[in-house]
């Protein structure tokens, strides 16, 4: 079978691409649509970024194009910079204000700019500096500065416009299976047949948002035999909402779960916002951040302190498991070769229940953590009666705290509490050193967050920025 997809209003049919072949490689070598730059290959620089909406979605995002593969755009529709435009010869509305405003020098960076801020006009936001700010983090400007940017963002968005143009073609049908260049790519659409994948295939990467992965076919340039994609199963891109928690299927995107995660658990949907740019939020998902099973993995160490349970799915059926005990080792993990995760159960806050989670990077955006913090405290009458805190970076796995847990229970909460807490993490945790952070500085900065806590859960700490 064919990979059919839409490309900037036009019908495509590839069947003889690799199918890990990136989309940048595809879109100026194949298409001669240069463009959509190269810059890092890595999804940091955003000069790569194209408009995309996926089969099955209505939404209109800025993606990496670098570490997308063509495996992934079957069924989906792509424009470039090239296709923003609805009449030849004219500027869409964003090109034509970064002209206006002066946004623009060298143009190396200025598609990978416009891309961005197109997708945010045609979103559903309240835009603001905030916004703007936020919707051009993934975007490294290498001459201009922000300012005029910025500023041609708003004109942008305050002009008059239809609907994207990526949307005015129809989407092709997607399909199951593709083969070429000796590598096989397989897109099931059920749970049941992507066990099965799995069972046939358990040395095959599985690929859902590619924000990792990714990396292996545009910086290794590996070809792996086969590769299982996950995002057209439907099972697995379900949010569903119950009275005690809520279950965010395994494909679900961050951006996708951000509006449910913002108004349950603020302080993670804060965490959520410093993954990556928006176009790694936009593919990255839950299920891949868990099942990369990185030490320094910035939702697990959320997801533990939340007491999150999750759902593997196999040939026998779904078991379930605490996340906690879901980590083994160093990227070691208790799935099996013959399961796939399906979805993750988060509880509800109590209303006697507080949720704090802090990053420390040493940048705000698009940064690796050293350490991220999670805590969840149940405190009545002014006494911490339970405590459930993880950290990341601190050990081999995302781990819980239990001697900084133990030392709080049963203690009033103030701050001498908090700093007794804090030297508890050199019982919990022996850190390593490596080029973020030196051992000492990770447990020094564990026990700074549980001030930090405190400050910020008794109204003394207003500072928004977490970074230290």
């Amino acid at each position: 079978m064919a990979i059919n997809f839409v490309l900037n209003g036009e019908a495509r049919s590839e069947a003889l691409v690799s199918p890990t072949r990136t989309v940048l490689e595809y879109l100026r070598e194949d298409a001669g649509l240069t463009g959509t730059k190269e810059g890092c290959a890595e999804g940091d620089c955003g000069a790569c970024s194209v408009v995309l909406v996926r089969n099955g979605s209505d939404r209109v995002e800025a993606v990496n194009s670098c570490l997308l593969t063509i495996g992934q755009l079957d069924g989906a529709r792509l424009t470039t910079v090239e296709g923003l435009s609805e009449k030849a010869g004219e500027l869409e509305a964003v090109q034509a204000a970064i002209v206006d405003e002066d946004g623009t020098q060298c143009g190396f960076c200025t598609p990978g700019f416009v891309i961005a801020l197109h997708a945010l006009r045609h979103g559903d936001e309240l835009v603001s500096d905030a916004v703007i700010h936020d919707a051009l983090a993934g975007n490294l400007c290498r001459c201009t500065g922000y300012r005029s940017i910025v500023a041609a963002a708003h004109a942008a968005i305050a002009a008059p416009g239809d609907a994207s143009p990526v949307m005015a073609t129809p989407a092709p049908a997607a399909g199951e299976t593709y083969e070429a260049q000796g590598q096989a790519f397989l897109a099931p659409t059920s749970l049941d047949a992507l066990v099965a994948a799995r069972v046939a295939h358990p040395d095959a990467p599985l690929l859902s948002g590619g924000t990792d992965l990714g990396l292996s076919f545009s910086k290794d340039r590996r070809a792996f035999p086969v590769t299982i994609f996950t995002q057209n199963v439907a099972q697995l891109k379900r949010i569903e909402e119950g009275d005690a928690g809520i279950r965010i299927g395994a494909a679900v995107t961050y951006s996708e779960a951000l509006p449910r995660i913002e108004e349950l658990y603020p302080s993670f949907a804060a965490l959520i916002r410093r993954i990556g740019s928006r176009q790694i939020r936009n593919v990255g998902t839950f299920g891949g951040n868990i099942g990369n099973a990185s030490p320094i993995g910035d939702t697990p160490p959320c997801l533990i302190a939340l007491d999150t349970t999750l759902t593997l799915h196999g040939p026998t059926g779904p078991r379930d498991i605490a996340l906690e005990d879901f980590f083994i080792d160093y990227r070691k993990t208790e799935l099996a070769a013959d399961e796939v995760i399906a979805s993750l159960t988060i509880p509800k806050l109590a209303d006697n229940e507080v949720f704090r989670t802090y990053k420390v990077s040493k940048r705000y955006d698009q940064d690796i953590s050293a350490v991220v913090g999670a805590f969840r405290l149940t405190i009545d009458n002014g006494t911490v009666t339970e405590a459930r805190i993880a950290f990341g970076g601190m050990a081999a796995t995302p781990k819980r705290a239990p001697a900084c847990e133990a030392a709080l229970v049963g203690q009033i909460w103030n701050e001498d509490a908090a700093r007794r807490a804090g030297e508890a993490a050199r019982q919990d945790f022996r850190p390593i050193d490596d080029h973020r952070a030196t051992a000492n500085y990770r447990l020094r900065v564990a026990g700074n967050l549980f001030v930090r806590l405190h400050r910020d859960l008794e109204g003394a700490d207003k500072i928004e920025v977490t970074t230290l």
